[in-house]
């Protein structure tokens, strides 16, 4: 039930990435950078460096440097760190020298791009501490924003997480809307074995008589939604390994090792995505 069918570098691939960067460009830079074309001479050139300036995890450093790229093939990009590594306050993460022009085109949306992923990858990065030890795994959600659900899940891996599914055409996941309208989970369960007789399949239930014929029904996976961490810990005592356990809703970094500890096989956080704080960058430019 977790995602499978996408390495992890697949947002990095250029027929994924460059339609985005030039999206992001184009709303930047629109018919040109009115400021720079007026006060820097087309044949200036300089070197920078891109800083972090609080402690982090670093995601988005090729998304970055093939901004810059896009912009002019001639400014070079040259990482002092790479992604997954942990990052400190005033820490140079990559040096870049060419044409001034460029890099200041380019400059926002290569750290709009940085920031976000390595905000996804930090705050991913502490709900995997909190777990630490344990046998549950931090999954994030579909709760991404629109057009950048493959970078953002590549950052919740390099933060230390486990894909969830994709999009709902890999994998099955009956909510709480599906059994509103067909009546209930066995139902459910039945047309969807009808129709993929061959795939796994998770049930989402809000409480124990939900849960109960979830195990009556065999579902292979049961997500309790909402359950409070001693709600979770009587749950997991019906179940008694007769399905895999997946939590959501509720789950915060200060209460994540509660839920484990209670015996969740995977924990859903939809803030990895939704509420990630960036993590702040600057450039700093000198000419030669």
């Amino acid at each position: 039930m977790t995602a499978t069918l996408q390495p992890i570098t697949d947002a990095l691939a250029s027929e994924n990435l460059d339609p985005l960067i030039h999206a992001a460009l184009g709303e930047d830079i629109g018919p040109g950078d009115v400021t720079t074309e007026a006060v820097i001479p087309g044949d200036m050139t300089c070197r920078g460096k891109i800083v972090c300036k609080e402690d982090g995890v670093i995601a988005g450093l090729s998304v970055a440097a093939r901004v810059f790229a896009l912009i002019d093939d001639r400014i070079r990009f040259d990482p002092k760190t790479r992604d997954g590594e942990k990052v400190q306050e005033d820490q140079i993460v990559a040096r870049i020298s060419g044409p001034a022009r460029g890099m200041l085109k380019a400059e926002r949306v290569a750290l709009n791009f940085l920031q976000h992923l390595s905000g996804v990858a930090t705050m991913t990065a502490r709900y995997v501490k909190a777990v630490d030890g344990t046998r549950t795994k931090i999954l994030d959600t579909r709760k991404t924003t629109p057009g950048l659900r493959g970078l953002e899940k590549y950052a919740t891996r390099i933060g230390g997480a486990v894909n969830h599914r994709m999009g709902l055409y890999d994998a099955v996941l009956i909510k709480d809307t599906h059994l509103a309208l067909v009546g209930g989970i066995t139902p459910a369960l039945r047309a969807v074995r009808k129709a993929y007789s061959d795939t796994d399949i998770n049930v989402e239930v809000s409480n124990i008589q939900e849960l109960e014929q979830a195990l009556a029904d065999k579902a292979p996976r049961i997500l309790l939604d909402n359950f409070a961490p001693g709600q979770v810990r009587e749950a997991m005592q019906i179940i008694r390994r007769r399905a895999e356990v997946e939590i959501s809703g509720g789950v915060q970094v200060s209460n994540a090792r509660a839920y484990a500890l209670a015996g969740a096989d995977y924990i859903s956080v939809g803030a990895l995505t939704h509420s990630a704080t960036a993590l702040d960058f600057s450039m700093k430019v000198t000419r030669y």
